[in-house]
């Protein structure tokens, strides 16, 4: 892909315009692959003023990857939670065990190695070995695949297949070579400070002389993306059972979200089941026994997931057999222990709201 003369200063002013106006933020003091990495992976679940609390209480407690490689898997989703998608947070502990094996306890530098890491993807191997050593790989996330659709009229959908492509390779060929990690820390920047997805400051944007969709008028339609897949619905049904300051917990397995993670004992409908007729199903009685009675009902609640939306209904029982529900797998906790179990934002919230409604 060739680029117009007119463009060829696309670099400089993006670096010049982040030298006056980067955020001062913890992770760009530093060229440490490790410190690195954790703000990118976090940064990746979040927005920067949501993520930096989650980054500096991570940094704190595992300052160096041996750290991170020894702690409990337990232990890291707890701090990761809040977060979502789980399953970066154990790819995370997995990596750095992985780094300590592997390279000595040194994490890579170099675009390659990182490459071969678990849960480091290209975004994530530009990002580190640009940042850290300076390496000329062009990084493309969101906020650079926005700029460099709307500053070159790209109409190519941004979530197609070959859009990696395309634009990685428009990337690589604007980026500063001599300063490769502060082009990228610019490009990144600048997508998330001026050519921001709604309301963009293209009055005082310095690209906007040369910007195709400013010109054109298609800021807002540009980039292109194509509609999401459907979402799937779920119907999950919550029992809060309590006995003499203990409450019921189970830890969810393999194979579905929240791997790992403590919630509630659930039973899972295809549609929306009321409390009433739920208790009345066999596999609850045989759960729970058949001389119960609902305390109360919570919900349904909605927790939206990437690809999922989850319809939540809490439902608090007495005079159930605790014989009978520990048999099924689950296991008592006591309430002041609850803070130390890793859990779902949905459980969470819900423990958050349910007891203190208690006090």
């Amino acid at each position: 892909m060739l680029i117009l003369n007119s463009h060829m200063d696309f670099a400089t002013i993006i670096i010049g315009w982040y030298q006056h106006h980067k955020r001062d933020l913890p992770w760009r003091h530093t060229s440490d692959p490790y410190i690195i990495w954790l703000s990118e992976i976090i940064m990746q679940q979040t927005r920067v003023d949501q993520g930096t609390p989650y980054f500096n209480r991570f940094a704190e407690k595992y300052p160096t990857v041996a750290d991170f490689a020894s702690a409990d898997e337990g232990e890291i989703l707890k701090l990761w939670q809040g977060l979502g998608y789980y399953s970066r947070g154990r790819n995370m502990h997995y990596t750095a065990q992985m780094v300590m094996e592997e390279h000595g306890g040194y994490f890579p530098k170099d675009y390659d190695s990182l490459l071969k890491l678990k849960g480091i993807g290209d975004y994530t191997a530009a990002a580190i070995s640009s940042f850290s050593s300076n390496e000329s790989r062009a990084v493309v996330d969101g906020n650079v695949f926005r700029l460099l659709a709307r500053y070159f009229g790209i109409e190519f959908p941004i979530n197609f297949g070959k859009a990696k492509k395309i634009f990685t390779e428009l990337a690589n060929e604007l980026i500063d070579k001599s300063q490769a990690g502060t082009y990228n820390q610019a490009a990144m920047e600048f997508g998330s400070q001026v050519c921001k997805p709604k309301n963009p400051d293209c009055p005082r944007c310095p690209l906007q002389p040369d910007c195709n969709a400013y010109r054109t008028g298609r800021v807002g339609v540009l980039p292109v993306k194509i509609k999401n897949q459907k979402v799937r619905e779920r119907h999950f049904n919550y029992i809060v059972a309590i006995a003499d300051n203990r409450i019921l917990m189970n830890k969810r397995g393999p194979n579905d979200i929240w791997q790992n993670l403590y919630e509630l004992p659930l039973f899972e409908t295809d549609i929306k089941t009321e409390a009433g007729s739920l208790i009345l199903q066999e596999d609850f009685i045989k759960a729970f026994g058949n001389q119960l009675h609902i305390k109360s009902v919570v919900g349904p609640v909605t927790h939206i997931l990437s690809h999922q939306k989850l319809y939540a209904t809490f439902i608090e029982i007495q005079d159930y057999s605790e014989q009978f529900a520990t048999a099924s797998g689950w296991k008592y906790v006591k309430m002041e222990d609850l803070e130390s179990l890793a859990q779902p934002k949905l459980i969470f919230h819900f423990f958050k709201n349910f007891l203190k409604l208690k006090d």
